[in-house]
C-alpha cells in the first residue's frame, strides 16, 4: 500500500471509528463533526482534490432529503400526524387492538414520511394514550420504533438510506415500492404477533374513561393541515408517475415556504442540519476511500458472487448497520455496488436490509434511539434488554423474509 492509500485509509478508519462509538475519548466531537473533519482531512491531505470532493457530493439525494424535511416539518406543525394517529387509537377497544392500530399507524407514516420524523411525533402522543388508557407503554413504544423501521422500507422516501441507494442505484419510485412493500407487509404482521406474543400479559381491556374526550379535543392548526396534506398528496402522486424524486420532494417544500400561517423560523427549526451536513461529509469520505482500491481487493477476496446473494449480503449489511449505522454503512456500499454487478436486486437488498436491520438493537436505528431517550425523558424507561428482546426475533425474521422475497423476483 502506499503513502496516499494509507493516508485515506487512515483518515476513513478514524471517521468511521467516532460514527460508529459516537465520540473521540478526548475531544467533544459528534458524528456530523466527525464526518466534516474527515472529508476535510481528505481534501487538505491531497486524497481528493476539492473539485473532485465537490462531484462526489450526491446533491440530488440531500436535495430530496431537505424537500421531504420541510414537507414533514408542516405536517407536523399542523398536527397532521397526531390528528391521524388518535383517528386510528381511538378506535381500539383492547391492548392488541391498540398494539394493531400503533403497528399499523407507525408503518403506514414512516412508509412517506421519514422513521425517524414519525417517532418524534408519535412517541409523547403514544405516552400519553397509554397513561390515559391504562396501558403499560413499553409494548407500544417498542411497536413505534420497529414498525416504523419496517414500513420505512417499503419506499424510497422512507428514509435516508432508502434515498441513498435510490440516487446511486437510479431507482424509481414505483419499482422500489412494488419489490420492496411486500416485505414490509409481511414485516408488521411479523412485528405485531412478537410483540402480542412476548407482551400477552398486559395486553388486556383499556380504561377508557378519561381518555375519549383527550383523545378528540388535541390541538391542530386545521388550514395548515389541509394545505400540507394536499400537497404531500400531489408530490406522492408525482412519485408514482415516475416524475424526478429530488425535484418534486423540493418543489414541494417550496410550495409550503410560500405562506401567512406560520413563521419559516419554525419550519427551519425541525430540519434536521446536522444530518444533511453529516452525509455532505460522508460523501466525501467514502470517495477518498475509495481511491484506496481496497474495495476492489474485498470483492475479489470474497468473491462477487457469493456477496451478491441476497442473504448473504443481508447478514453483511445487517451487521455493518449495527456497527456504524444504517446511513454510513450504506455509503459504503456505495463504491461496491458497481463491483457487486450493480444490479437492481443488489441495490434493493442494501436498502430494505439496511432498514430492516435497524430493529436487532438498540443502536440499530436513529428511530430507536428517539423513542428510548423520549420515553426516558418521560419517566418511562426500556432497557438494552427488554428491546433485544423484541427486537432480535423481529430483525431476524424480517430480514430472512425480505432476502427470500427480493430472491424470487429476480
Amino acid at each position: 500500500m502506499n503513502a496516499h492509500a494509507a493516508i485515506a485509509l487512515a483518515i476513513f478508519a478514524l471517521t468511521y471509528f467516532v460514527i460508529a462509538v459516537g465520540k473521540l475519548p478526548f475531544a467533544r466531537i459528534d458524528r456530523t463533526g466527525a464526518a466534516l473533519a474527515g472529508a476535510v482531512a481528505m481534501v487538505a491531505a491531497g486524497v481528493l482534490s476539492e473539485h473532485a470532493a465537490l462531484k462526489a457530493v450526491d446533491f440530488h439525494t440531500l436535495t430530496l432529503l431537505l424537500g421531504m424535511m420541510i414537507v414533514v416539518a408542516n405536517l407536523r406543525l399542523s398536527g397532521a400526524f397526531g390528528l391521524f394517529a388518535r383517528a386510528l387509537l381511538d378506535r381500539a377497544r383492547t391492548g392488541y387492538g391498540l398494539l394493531a392500530m400503533t403497528v399499523l399507524v407507525s408503518g403506514v407514516l414512516a412508509a412517506f414520511f421519514i422513521n425517524d420524523v414519525v417517532c418524534l411525533a408519535l412517541t409523547p402522543l403514544l405516552i400519553d394514550a397509554t397513561g390515559m388508557l391504562g396501558a403499560e407503554p413499553a409494548p407500544f413504544l417498542l411497536a413505534l420504533a420497529t414498525a416504523s423501521n419496517i414500513g420505512s422500507s417499503a419506499t424510497i422516501t422512507g428514509n435516508p438510506q432508502n434515498m441513498i441507494v435510490a440516487g446511486f442505484a437510479h431507482l424509481g419510485y414505483t419499482g422500489f415500492a412494488l419489490h420492496i412493500a411486500p416485505s414490509a407487509i409481511i414485516g408488521l404482521a411479523i412485528d405485531f404477533a412478537v410483540l402480542a406474543i412476548i407482551y400477552r400479559p398486559s395486553l388486556g381491556k383499556l380504561h377508557r374513561a378519561c381518555a375519549d374526550e383527550a383523545l378528540a379535543n388535541a390541538p391542530a392548526n386545521r388550514p395548515l393541515m389541509i394545505k400540507s396534506t394536499a400537497i404531500a398528496l400531489v408530490a406522492l402522486g408525482l412519485f408514482i408517475a415516475g416524475y424526478p424524486t429530488h425535484l418534486v420532494a423540493m418543489g414541494a417544500g417550496v410550495v409550503l415556504l410560500f405562506t401567512r400561517r406560520i413563521k419559516p423560523e419554525r419550519v427551519y427549526e425541525l430540519i434536521d442540519w446536522t444530518m444533511l451536513a453529516m452525509f455532505t461529509g460522508l460523501f466525501i469520505v467514502v470517495a477518498g476511500f475509495q481511491t484506496t482500491g481496497l474495495q476492489n481487493d474485498l470483492i475479489r477476496w470474497t468473491g462477487n458472487r457469493a456477496l451478491a446473494n441476497p442473504f448473504a449480503l443481508s447478514a453483511v449489511t445487517a451487521i455493518l448497520s449495527n456497527i456504524v449505522s444504517n446511513v454510513p454503512a450504506v455509503l459504503l456500499f456505495r463504491p461496491l455496488y458497481p463491483l457487486l454487478g450493480g444490479t437492481r436486486q443488489i441495490a434493493l437488498v442494501i436498502a430494505s436490509s439496511s432498514t430492516m436491520a435497524g430493529n436487532l438493537t438498540v443502536v440499530g436505528s436513529i428511530a430507536n434511539l428517539i423513542v428510548i431517550e423520549q420515553a426516558r425523558a418521560r419517566g418511562v424507561a426500556i432497557t438494552f434488554g427488554e428491546y433485544l428482546r423484541v427486537g432480535l426475533p423481529i430483525g431476524i425474521l424480517t430480514l430472512l423474509v425480505n432476502a427470500a422475497i427480493l430472491s424470487l423476483h429476480f
